[in-house]
């Protein structure tokens, strides 16, 4: 194992639901369509938590800055 490699934390499906409040089955379209990388472990499917958080993108209010 190479010690310089940094370790990146996985979470299975039905957390990252759970924690977004995002359907497992739209996770599950995310992956089909190419938007978000998965990781197969024998019949686990695991995805990287950062990934699914960009999933969520802020909408614009009407209110401007200046």
């Amino acid at each position: 194992m190479n010690p310089t490699a940094q370790h990146r934390s996985y979470e299975s499906l039905a957390h990252a639901a759970d924690r977004t409040g995002v359907s497992i089955r739209t996770l599950r379209r995310r992956i089909a369509c190419g938007q978000l990388a998965a990781y197969r472990t024998g019949r686990l499917i695991r995805v990287v938590p950062g990934d699914v958080d960009q999933l969520l993108v802020p909408i614009p209010t009407g209110f401007s800055r200046l």
